[in-house]
C-alpha cells in the first residue's frame, strides 16, 4: 500500500483523513474503526479496479485469521457509513464472484480543506447602552436558558431506567449484495414493536434505533444518548434457503453480553419468521432484564 493510505482524501461527497481516522462530508463526521479505515484506504488505493476478497483479507487482515464473512460484514459496514447502496453503488461495486471495486472518484484532499479558516476579529465598537425594558428582557432570556440548561443537566446525569432496551439495526451479512437488509431492517422494527409492549420497559422508538445504522459508536455513547441500559443488535446469515438469526443483549455500562441466541428458520415465509423470533426474543427478554 502507498502514500495515499497516509495522506488525507476526497472520496466522492466525503473526506477521510487518516491521520485522525475521521470520515466527514457537510458537517457529519463519523470515526471509523481501524480495519473499517484500511479497508476504505486499501480501495482507495485501488480506485476503479477490481479487488479481490483474497487479497483483502491478505493486505487489510493481514497476519489474521478470519474467513471471508468479516471481508462482507466489513464492506456492509462500510457502505452504511457512506450512505452506499449495493444495488445502485455510488462507492463500493461488488463485482460478482471476483471482489470489489471502488467507484466513486478518489482525489487529495487539499491542505485548504483541512485547515479551519482563521478567526478574524474585527475592532470594537462602542454600542449605546440598553434601554432598560430590553435590559429586563434580556435578563429573562438568559434566566430561562440558564433554567433550562440546568433541567437538561439534571435529566441527563440521572441514570436511564433499569429495563429500558434500545435495538440497534440488524446487519445483513447473508451475502456480498445485502439481498436480505430489508428483513434485518423488518427484524429490527418488529423487535422494537414486541419490546415495547412488555411490562415496565422503556424501548426507544424505529427513529431513534435507525438513527445509528451504519454509525461506528462505541456501545456506551449510543446507549447514553438513547438512554438506556441495554443495547439489543443481531445479525441475519444465510444457507440453503435458511435464516440464521443471531441476537445479542449487551449491558452497556460494562459491554458484557447479558444474553445471546441463534435461530434457524426456513425462508419460505419472511413476515412468520419475523413475528417467531421477535415473539422468543421478548420472553427471553423478560427474564433476562430485571
Amino acid at each position: 500500500m502507498d502514500r495515499l493510505t497516509t495522506i488525507a482524501l476526497r472520496i466522492g461527497d466525503w473526506c477521510v483523513n487518516p491521520a485522525t481516522g475521521q470520515l466527514s462530508r457537510n458537517g457529519d463526521v463519523v470515526r471509523l474503526e481501524a480495519r473499517t479505515l484500511r479497508l476504505l484506504m486499501y480501495l482507495a488505493n485501488r480506485a476503479g479496479e477490481t479487488v479481490s476478497i483474497e487479497e483483502l483479507l491478505d493486505q487489510v487482515w493481514s497476519g489474521v485469521v478470519v474467513t471471508q464473512d468479516s471481508v462482507y460484514q466489513a464492506v456492509t459496514s462500510l457502505r452504511r457509513l457512506l450512505g452506499d447502496d449495493a444495488k445502485q453503488p455510488m462507492y463500493i461495486a461488488t463485482v460478482p464472484r471476483l471482489g470489489y471495486r471502488l467507484v466513486a472518484a478518489v482525489s487529495p484532499w487539499t491542505e485548504a480543506e483541512i485547515t479551519p479558516a482563521p478567526l478574524i476579529v474585527s475592532s470594537p465598537e462602542i454600542a449605546p447602552p440598553p434601554a432598560p425594558g430590553a435590559l429586563r428582557r434580556w435578563r429573562w432570556i438568559f434566566g430561562a436558558v440558564a433554567f433550562a440548561a440546568l433541567g437538561f443537566f439534571l435529566w441527563s446525569a440521572a441514570p436511564p431506567p433499569e429495563r429500558s432496551v434500545a435495538v440497534l439495526p440488524f446487519l445483513d451479512i447473508t451475502s456480498q449484495e445485502m439481498n436480505e437488509e430489508y428483513f434485518a431492517d423488518g427484524m429490527t422494527e418488529e423487535l422494537i414493536n414486541r419490546l415495547s409492549r412488555l411490562p415496565g420497559f422503556k424501548v426507544p422508538s424505529a427513529t431513534d434505533s435507525f438513527y445509528f445504522k451504519g454509525k461506528d459508536l462505541p456501545i456506551a455513547q449510543i446507549a447514553g444518548r438513547l438512554r438506556v441500559t441495554y443495547l439489543l443488535d443481531g445479525s441475519l446469515r444465510e444457507s440453503g434457503g435458511m435464516f440464521r438469526v443471531t441476537v445479542r443483549l449487551v449491558r452497556a455500562a460494562d459491554g458484557y453480553l447479558v444474553w445471546s441466541e441463534s435461530y434457524d428458520r426456513p425462508k419460505a415465509d419472511t413476515l412468520k419468521v419475523q413475528d417467531e423470533i421477535a415473539t422468543r426474543v421478548a420472553a427471553a427478554l423478560g427474564e433476562s432484564v430485571r
